[in-house]
């Protein structure tokens, strides 16, 4: 069966299994744009009264701009750019956190974001609560997690606190257990956005480990980095963001050594 939903700007097909080398992720003239008061306000009650008087001033601005971009099944991409250069939000649409202002995303397969670690994590829940609420909002059912609850745990090294409040969690235990259930299965796209920075030095060692082990599965993965060496040495292809748009794409070396000529 091959599922092909489509809302508005944007597509998803997660069933349909793709051949090796295959395109799972295309992105056609995909744009995205910020809506933001000048000024800072408050409270949402504040914000609801200025609105009802249209006392609210608007910035906008396009955080991408016509992206097109296409990357293969087993395939490692890089995005390399400056802060505010659109990396962050390039994968945000890619994993479906956020819908394009213009254009069509299309990604076949399950993705792993480690885009922010815990970002699903309810305070007040426990740590085993909170595996199965973060599981349930990656797209899989609660037997799927209780069969691999144990190993995620392991992972994280978190027995001692896993029926207490993540809210007295510290952000290391917050990072750890965020990673563990992101990656408890092996996803067939895997999105890292800088998350290897966070934890101690063992931790992100499992980490780096973890993600070698997708990699020899099959597994797609966009690795957003300022460490231009790790970029070099882990990508096939690379793209470089520029103010929201892709200023060159191709091979490690050509993309990079442009990069550093800014």
């Amino acid at each position: 069966m091959n599922l092909r939903t489509e809302s508005s700007k944007m597509t998803t097909a997660n069933m349909r299994t793709p051949s090796l080398g295959d395109e799972v992720i295309r992105l056609e003239k995909v744009s995205v744009q910020y809506r933001v008061p000048e000024e800072r306000i408050g409270s949402f009650k504040e914000y609801a009264i200025r609105a009802l008087q249209r006392r609210i001033r608007i910035n906008t601005f396009w955080a991408l701009h016509d992206i097109d971009l296409s990357v293969r099944k087993g395939e490692i991409f890089g995005l390399i750019g400056r802060n505010g250069a659109g990396k962050s939000t390039l994968l945000k649409v890619i994993s479906r956190v956020m819908r394009p202002t213009k254009g069509r995303t299309i990604v076949y397969g399950r993705i792993a974001p480690l885009l922010q670690l815990g970002a699903g994590f309810h305070p007040e829940l426990s740590g085993r609560e909170n595996v199965f609420l973060n599981g349930a909002l990656l797209g899989y059912s609660r037997k799927e997690m209780e069969a691999c609850f144990e190993q995620i745990v392991d992972f994280a090294d978190l027995w001692s606190f896993i029926d207490a409040p993540v809210r007295n969690y510290s952000s290391g235990m917050y990072a750890r257990l965020g990673f563990s259930v992101a990656t408890a299965h092996v996803p067939d796209i895997l999105l890292v956005d800088e998350i290897l920075s966070v934890g101690d030095e063992e931790f992100r060692k499992k980490c780096d480990a973890r993600i070698d082990e997708f990699r020899e599965k099959g597994s797609t993965i966009i690795l957003v980095s300022h460490n231009l060496g790790n970029i070099g040495e882990m990508c096939q292809r690379v793209a470089w963001l520029d103010k929201g748009v892709i200023e060159l794409m191709g091979d490690p070396t050509t993309v990079i050594e442009a990069y550093r000529g800014i």
